[in-house]
């Protein structure tokens, strides 16, 4: 394996194709293998929330998703033949995408796939990894043997990472020796795409909850539905016919509901597990290979596709140069995140599966109530969506760089900055998604706002600068700058100077940064003070900030930004 194949990712699903991307965007060549003869044809897996259709937006693929999808208007509850409660979709501020979105998963790994083609890349096909293990210590290096076509098979390669997005039985699990516990419900749950008539639900997902288990109907783009049960576990593993699956629908669903044709059909199990660690050394896990979710509430693939996202720009990050010490922070932020995706499905699973009796009826009740009350919307939603990145914990956020103790009234004048950025400036807390403010570009950008601006998924430093301090926003724009340019990722770093009114340097393009003006007011009403500097990681998350005059500690505080140039990876 070569210098330039430094990470070998095993597995061409959403999970390793999303890591593969990213990495190639930030200009870090990988290799990704297979043991598939191709780009999945089944269906599986059908919503993209919200969180993982901005990370989608960052590879460059949402566009394309968007057009081939159908978004979902809500999703119903009903028992005994009446609906018990209704969520509604599309209240979600903050976000282009208000909507989850029903999108196959085929067509979600092949707009993927089309992606990684047109960055360079591509999937070694019908090559299988065989084995893998670290040589003389748990740090590494990485011997992995892989099986491929035709007569110089298998072969040994050494990369630097391996990445194992290969799913439940990953074989790079089992390699690192980590665990994968959890457990498996006592149901067999089947599924049938295709044609019905009736007066199915055309924008929403339905779930009818009965005495005798589920059915959930989920309309599907371009026409068709999913009609989905559970059962007791026969040890059948078949697909039903469409006479069973018709007999199913008449016990479950309303009158007059019928199988037309089904083109996909499936029987399996469902588990739920989380692996004790999602790193070993250089050997990483990521989409199922790390956790197994219930298909309730779509969280399994979305959870997939923000893992491969955080581990790619690290991995590129580190590989320019970065502190190594940025990869510890990959499960820190993803394993919780699986932790509260898992509960979340688990939760709607053990609704469903109530049959009869008095939890039932509290169950429908509260439902109601919660519905009535615009509870459910406001808890659930967000939760499904996983707009939040919850980061505040992690070790890759340094935080608001401390400032030192003033001594004269220059300093005075910074620390005053500081404690007034600090009060009531949620909007910065390390550790959380930066809200989104509208803008009107000066230079170098044609972005209407600034997460049309972050989209891109690249590193960048904000400079915030209220109407009277220009001189001051533009210096620390230009020192940013320089910062940016002697980074370790200077080549996937912006810097852009947002200000509150238009000033001297106007539009300019000979800058080295990029300007607009914020004209909601929303963030630069935060630097009434004085200037404010921000690192925004490539997933739009808040790293850490601080007063314009402290910025040589906002630069030593952040690995990327320069502080590990040099530093032996």
């Amino acid at each position: 394996m070569t210098q330039e194949d430094t990470v070998l990712i095993v597995g061409a699903g959403p999970t390793g194709l999303t890591t593969a991307c990213t990495l190639l965007q930030h200009g870090v060549k990988c290799r990704i293998i297979d043991r598939r003869k191709g780009p999945a044809g089944n269906p599986k897996a059908l919503i993209l929330w919200s969180g993982a259709l901005e990370v989608l937006q960052r590879v460059g693929v949402a566009d394309c998703l968007v057009k081939r999808s159908l978004p979902l208007s809500g999703a119903s509850y009903w028992s005994n033949g009446k609906r018990a409660g209704r969520v509604r979709f599309g209240s979600l501020a903050d976000t282009a995408f208000p909507h989850p979105l029903c999108v196959p998963q085929s067509v979600t790994e092949s707009v993927l796939y089309e992606r990684l083609l047109r960055l360079g890349g591509d999937v070694e096909w019908n090559t299988e990894l065989v084995d893998a293990r670290l040589i003389s210590s748990p740090a590494g290096p990485v011997c992995a043997t892989i099986s491929v076509p035709g007569p110089n098979s298998p072969s040994v390669v050494s990369p630097r990472w391996l990445v194992g997005a290969d799913g439940t039985q990953s074989k790079v699990r089992k390699a690192a020796g980590i665990a994968f516990e959890g457990s498996t419900y006592a149901r067999d749950f089947l599924l049938g795409d295709g044609e019905f008539s009736g007066d199915l639900p055309e924008d929403e997902a339905q779930y009818h909850l009965t005495p005798e288990g589920v059915l959930v109907v989920v309309p599907l783009p371009g026409g068709g539905h999913r009609i989905f049960f559970d059962r007791d576990v026969t040890g059948d593993v078949q697909p039903l016919s469409d006479e069973d699956l018709q007999e199913l629908l008449t016990a479950r669903g309303p009158q007059g509901w019928k199988v037309g044709s089904t083109w996909w059909r499936s029987t399996f199990r469902v588990h739920t597990k989380v692996a004790d660690a999602f790193r070993a050394g250089p050997l990483f896990l990521a989409g199922d290979a790390a956790h197994c979710h219930s298909p309730a509430g779509g969280q399994g693939l979305n959870t997939g596709v923000q893992d491969g996202f955080n581990l790619g720009w690290k991995l590129a990050a580190v590989s320019r140069g970065a502190d190594p010490a940025l990869l510890d922070s990959y499960e820190a932020e993803r394993r919780p995140a699986a932790l509260r995706a898992l509960r979340n499905s688990d939760r709607q699973t053990q609704l469903w599966m109530l049959r009869a009796g008095p939890k039932r009826v509290l169950r429908d009740t509260l439902l109601r109530v919660a519905s009535a009350t615009g509870a459910l919307d406001r808890k659930l939603v967000p939760e499904l969506a996983q707009l939040d990145p919850g980061l505040e914990s992690s070790p890759a956020v340094p935080g608001r760089l401390p400032v030192s103790r003033a001594k004269n009234a220059k300093n005075a004048k910074s620390d005053k900055s500081a404690r007034s950025a600090r009060s009531g400036k949620a909007a910065l807390r390390p550790g959380v998604r930066l809200p989104d403010t509208s803008w009107r570009p000066l230079s170098a950008t044609v972005a209407a706002s600034l997460h049309e601006h972050l989209s891109a998924g690249r590193h960048t430093l904000l400079v915030l600068q209220d109407g009277a301090q220009t001189a001051d926003g533009e210096h620390a724009a230009q020192e940013a700058a320089g910062i940016a340019a002697r980074s370790t990722v200077s080549g996937q770093m912006d810097v852009l100077l947002l200000t509150s009114a238009e000033s001297r340097g106007g539009g300019a393009s000979d800058l080295p940064y990029l300007r607009a003006v914020d004209t909601s007011r929303q963030l630069t009403g935060l630097a009434e003070e004085g200037p404010l500097v921000i690192y925004v990681r490539p997933d739009g998350a808040v790293g850490a900030w601080s007063s314009h005059r402290e910025l040589a500690r906002l630069a030593a505080g952040v690995s990327v930004l320069g502080a590990a140039m040099g530093r032996a990876a």
